[in-house]
């Protein structure tokens, strides 16, 4: 029997909208797998930010979410940023077996990267996680950004390895295809465990900014080092990428830091309403509660006139609770 989705059940897997989603979700990694295969990850990572630019607009026209001022310059600094990285990307490497891309994994830079990348998640899991987790958000976030960076290299080659068979050069009988698939399991595994430990501790607005920053980060520092993607660009191209790159951390951060925020100013946990004359005369300016379900009795005293008719509180506390608020 399927319980209500407020209590824990499994109700949504019963509405067709749940469904819709999850297809696109799974149709947009597919494709999201398949831009490795053609595109260097210092392009393909950083563009994941316009992903958010389609939750604020779909947010906004489905859900009826504001999307405020500040919403749409972070969607704005979002486009340009990515438009800077596309306009200055460095070109795809041109690999014809996944044993090249073995071959520039096991090379002493790459390796010594890794090495330190499995060393500081271990540490974390076993030694830091079991004391700090539920109380330091850089924890979780830090063993899914450190084990995202080998995941992105490993779901390149694999990439690579699949565009080349469906080409007609078979690359599934080596096994260093299915090495990096190995990885690509465990690591994605290892990630999904401890962002679900993340987002469930920690508020979703603080987490996915500091998640993207050190993902996208340490993501571009791995395929610097594995696929030398900077070798063939000048100072210029290299430093435009960077602050491209800047600017969607300024719009991701701007967006997500904001979204709860309403353009006028009036809007707050308690709303003012116009002065409405009493009985007497007296101006009495009543303050309805707009995010509370209660009203004390000093928030009440506070919002009407200081008059000695006791009638006056008692007549706005009847009120209050024949509507239900108190």
């Amino acid at each position: 029997m399927l319980m209500q989705k407020g209590y824990g059940g499994f109700s949504y897997l019963v509405e067709p909208l749940w469904w819709i989603g999850m297809i696109s979700m799974i149709v947009g990694e597919i494709a999201n797998f398949a831009a490795y295969a053609f595109a260097p990850a210092i392009l393909v990572t950083p563009l994941g930010a316009l992903s958010i630019i389609i939750s604020a607009a779909l947010a906004h026209a489905i859900l009826q979410e504001k999307l405020h001022t500040f919403g749409i310059l972070g969607c704005v600094l979002c486009v340009v940023g990515s438009i800077t990285i596309v306009l200055h990307a460095p070109q795809e490497r041109d690999i014809d077996s996944v044993k090249e891309v073995w071959d520039l994994a096991t090379e002493p830079a790459f390796l010594c990267y890794a090495a330190i990348v499995v060393a500081a998640a271990l540490v974390l899991i076993y030694f830091v996680v079991p004391h700090h987790g539920q109380t330091n958000i850089m924890v979780y976030i830090g063993v899914c950004s450190l084990l995202g960076s080998l995941t992105v290299m490993s779901v390149r080659a694999l990439g690579i390895a699949l565009k080349l068979t469906l080409s007609g050069t078979n690359q599934l009988f080596y096994p260093q295809t299915w090495a990096f698939a190995l990885i690509v399991a465990t690591c994605v595994s290892t990630q999904i465990n401890y962002l679900n430990k993340a987002l469930d501790t920690f508020n979703t607005a603080v987490v996915s900014p500091i998640y993207y920053v050190m993902f996208t980060s340490l993501t571009i520092i791995a395929s610097v080092i594995m696929f030398k993607d900077w070798d063939h660009q000048n100072p210029t191209q290299i430093v435009t990428e960077m602050c491209g790159f800047m600017t969607i951390l300024s719009g991701t951060f701007l967006l997500h830091k904001t979204k709860d925020m309403t353009d006028s100013p009036g809007q707050s946990l308690l709303t003012r309403r116009p002065k409405h004359a009493s009985q007497n005369a007296f101006a009495i300016e009543v303050m309805p509660l707009k995010c509370q379900d209660y009203i004390d009795d000093e928030t009440l005293t506070l919002s009407l006139p200081k008059v000695e008719n006791g009638y006056l509180k008692e007549e706005y506390l009847l009120r209050y609770k024949d509507s239900s608020i108190v």
